[in-house]
């Protein structure tokens, strides 16, 4: 088992089984704990809401089993903040991989939509994720829900206020944006992940 997409009913799987197809990577989506112990890299994709999501990986113990892993994680949009402690959204428990709480946008300004949906820069990139990634770079985002700036912060954006578009601690990367959706971008993210 080499790469491994964690199914759950929160996933925007197909777009990123097709990206990892377009840079030759063959994957298995599955909830299977043994699969996804025995893997060599793990994603954990996500669009959706927070606590239904949480409710599903608890009743199958894979909140547990994601937590310890050794081999390379990446949280995708709603994948990165469950890896977080907690999120406003729902008052939900986390994973939490990252000591981080996840917060809902607010902004008194019409022009500020929520949920941000859009392309954004990604600025102060760091780390193997980003090898060979241009600051300032386009990503494209979807989220009401953001984790703010700390020391596990890789990579920042800004709307609103600025915050975490990116995230490591160890073998775990997390990102808010959506590569599988960004382009060649996007896909060069992807590769470097695969790579590590």
């Amino acid at each position: 088992m080499k790469t491994i997409i964690v199914k759950y009913p929160a996933g925007n799987v197909q777009s990123v089984l097709f990206s990892l197809e377009r840079i030759g990577v063959e994957a298995i989506v599955t909830d299977s704990p043994k699969y996804i112990q025995n893997a060599e890299r793990i994603i954990l994709p996500g669009v959706g809401e927070a606590n239904f999501a949480m409710k599903y990986l608890r009743e199958k113990k894979l909140d547990i089993i994601l937590s310890k892993l050794e081999q390379p994680v990446l949280g995708i949009c709603l994948g990165m903040q469950l890896l977080c402690k907690y999120s406003e959204e729902s008052s939900t428990t986390c994973i939490g991989v990252f000591d981080l709480f996840v917060k809902k946008f607010h902004s008194e300004n019409k022009d500020e939509k929520i949920p941000q949906i859009g392309w954004n820069t990604i600025h102060k990139l760091k780390g193997p994720l980003f090898e060979n990634i241009p600051d300032g770079s386009y990503q494209y985002f979807v989220h009401s829900y953001y984790a703010p700036l700390g020391k596990n912060t890789v990579a920042k954006t800004d709307y609103i206020i600025s915050y975490s578009a990116a995230i490591q601690k160890k073998n775990f990367y997390a990102v808010q944006f959506h590569p599988e959706k960004s382009s060649y971008v996007g896909h060069k993210i992807l590769e470097n992940f695969i790579r590590l």
